[in-house]
Order: C-alpha cells, then structure tokens, then sequence
C-alpha cells in the first residue's frame, strides 16, 4: 500500500459505487479487513464536534455524487476580485489536517470522501463546452478535497488531462499540498495543465500544516513538474503572523526564486489568514491556543469572515511582493480572496490593468450563452 494511505483506518465503499473503476483499484490497494461495502444510509449528515472531525482524517469513504460538480469557486463574491476560477470538486474533506482549513467550519460527513461517478462531471464539462467552445476558463479541482493526495487510488489527474487535452482553451489547475505527481508528470499533455501548490515556510509546515509534504518535497515535486513541460503555481496562502514572519517569509520566498524564474509559473497567488467566525472555537479546540491561527486579533470583514486588520495585511502583502520583486519585476503576482482596497494599497493597481494576470480577471464570459438548463440533466442548476 501506497505509504501515505496507512493513515486511513478504515475505507467503506458504498453499495452503488462498489463497481467504479476508483472503488475496484481500492479493493486492490487497500487489506480486505479495513473494506466494507455499505448502504447510502450508513453515514448521517451531522454537525461534527471537532474530534469527530479528526477521527474523519482517518476514514475514507467512496461514493456517487447526485449534485453539480462544476461550480464558481467561491472567492466569486461582490466584496472581493474574482480571479475567473471555477471548480470541480470531486470529492469532499482531506486527510492532511492543516490548522487554519475552511472545511473545519462547514464539514458534516464523518469521512473523507471521493466520488466514484467522474464520468457526470465529464457530461458537465462537455455541455459547457459546446456553448462556450473558444472560451478561456481556469477550472481547479483542489477546494473541497486535495487535487492529488489520494490520486494513487481515484487516477483523477490522468483522466482529466486526457479530458483537457480536448480543450486547448481551458486551463486545469491540480492544486495541492503533497507531491503526488508520479501518476501523471509523464504523460502526453498540450500544456494548458498547471501543477500548482500551497506553500508556506518550513517554520509554518511543520507547526499549522499536519500531515501534508514538507516545504522541499513540494518545490522538489514542481521542479519535477517543471521539467515535465507543466506550468507551475505557487499559491503562499495563508500568510500567517508569528514573530520572525519577515524572516521566514523571505526564506521562503528565496527559496522560490532560487529554483523558479517568473516564465515558469503562471501565477504566484498571496492571500492572507482568513475564516468564518464559528471557525475560531473550532480552531481552539482541536489546536489550541499554542496553535498560531489561534493566537492572532481578527476582525469582521465586509465578507463576513474574521481577516487580520487591513493595516496588517497591506503590511504583510507589500513585504512579500517587495520580496519578489527583489528578485525580478516579472513574478504574476496576484491576491487571493483579497479586496479592491487592497489591491489598490498593495498591487498599486486593479487585476483588469495589470498585464500578466489581466486576463484571468476578466469576467465578462460568464454573461455569454452558457446557461445549462437543470431539466435537461437533473443535477445542473442554471448558471454559474
């Protein structure tokens, strides 16, 4: 067994989904005695306590999907820039336990689950593909589940490349916090694939990331990546505020440059520490208050999450982007989930006039003809 796949306990495969190609190669890789096949009405959608929450690290369950695969990620609000992305999210929860994750505030599924039916979001994608067939879109796999941790037994990542291969004017982004890449980094592609990871200094990994690669092994993956003809993306987000965080960010930062030039990447994304207000005690108690993400002052943002003060943020993102910059001019460098206010304090500029990621903030396409009507398919709202 795949050395990272010890960590679960225990797989159950539901019913339906038991002759899925994902579900046989789990019976492959994983002992008869942690498999069980199980009814849809095993598990119970409940608010989980936070050690269920961490009991669920531990438990992998494998499932049809009834609902929409392909959605708007959700940075895609009025208070915020939206970078043009959209999602497809192939399964829900993760086995790497990072302090500060989202899922923590709204996960209810006692697992981490992969769904077994990827041929509907095919369907998806091709009916999108009819209506906008000349149309640039950036569609990620990694916000609801890692892009690639448990590629060993979904081989998500090679079904979608060969998918893409079909679509030269949409770009795949896999998004992750392992270096998972093998299944795929020798595969034929048309280089619209972009192998992006979370980062953040060794400091942070070691103390808010749990269970995910270490800050060499992902650079070391994406110079594999790299050498493989994929591009590359580095998203440094969260910015955590600690003590020595110029210092560690700078290394970080070197680190980078010192293996990357700006023609490599497609983007380098900032983002600062952000979460729903119920997220906090839920923080608390699974990490304490030794736990960084713990320890800071927050306030209410105009999107209803807790950000560190504007004043802090400007602080944190000219830093890291002056740091770059040192470096070279030419980094894309972009904020994530971040406001006009401070893009204007910090970029200088809005994302539309500024020209190595002008084009991923363009939404003017989703007024095009794209609307896919739910009656036609059962599981596709109208719209995006």
């Amino acid at each position: 067994m795949t050395e990272h796949l010890k960590k679960f306990h225990k797989v159950y495969i539901d019913e339906l989904a038991q002759d899925s190609e994902t579900a046989k190669r789990a019976f492959k890789i994983f002992p008869k005695s942690k498999i069980s096949v199980i009814t849809e009405d095993f598990f119970k959608k409940s608010k989980l306590s936070p050690q269920q929450i961490q009991d669920s690290k531990k438990i992998l369950y494998l499932k049809n999907f009834k609902g929409s695969f392909f959605k708007r990620c959700p940075g895609a609000k009025p208070k915020l820039m939206c970078c043009n992305y959209f999602v497809l999210n192939l399964g829900q929860n993760c086995e790497m336990d990072c302090s500060y994750c989202y899922l923590q505030s709204f996960i209810n599924f006692p697992a981490v689950v992969i769904y077994t039916n990827i041929e509907k979001a095919f369907e998806e994608l091709e009916e999108l593909k009819k209506t906008n067939p000349d149309t640039y879109i950036r569609i990620g796999t990694g916000e609801q589940i890692d892009s690639l941790s448990l590629d060993d037994i979904s081989l998500y990542s090679v079904k979608l490349i060969d998918f893409f291969n079909n679509c030269p004017n949409w770009l795949l982004e896999f998004k992750t916090k392992s270096d998972n890449i093998k299944n795929f980094e020798n595969i034929k592609h048309k280089g619209n694939v972009v192998v992006s990871w979370s980062v953040n200094p060794e400091f942070i990994v070691k103390k808010e990331e749990h269970g995910t690669a270490s800050l060499k092994q992902r650079l070391k993956a994406g110079v594999r990546a790299r050498e493989r003809g994929f591009k590359i993306s580095f998203h440094i987000d969260p910015l955590i505020y600690h003590e020595s965080w110029k210092k560690n960010y700078k290394d970080l930062v070197d680190q980078i440059a010192l293996l990357f030039s700006p023609k490599d990447l497609k983007h380098v994304s900032i983002g600062a520490l952000r979460f729903q207000p119920k997220q906090r005690a839920i923080m608390r108690k699974r990490f304490g208050m030794q736990s960084l993400v713990c320890q800071g002052e927050f306030f209410n943002s105009k999107d209803g999450k807790l950000r560190y003060h504007q004043e802090m943020r400007k602080e944190m993102f000219q830093f890291v982007l002056e740091c770059f910059k040192k470096h070279s001019p030419d980094w894309p460098c972009f904020l994530c989930m971040e406001t006009p206010e401070s893009w204007l304090q910090s970029m200088k500029s809005l994302p539309k006039k500024m020209d190595t990621i002008k084009k991923d903030f363009d939404l003017s396409w989703v007024n095009l003809k794209h609307e896919i009507s739910s009656k036609k398919n059962g599981y596709y709202k109208k719209g995006f």
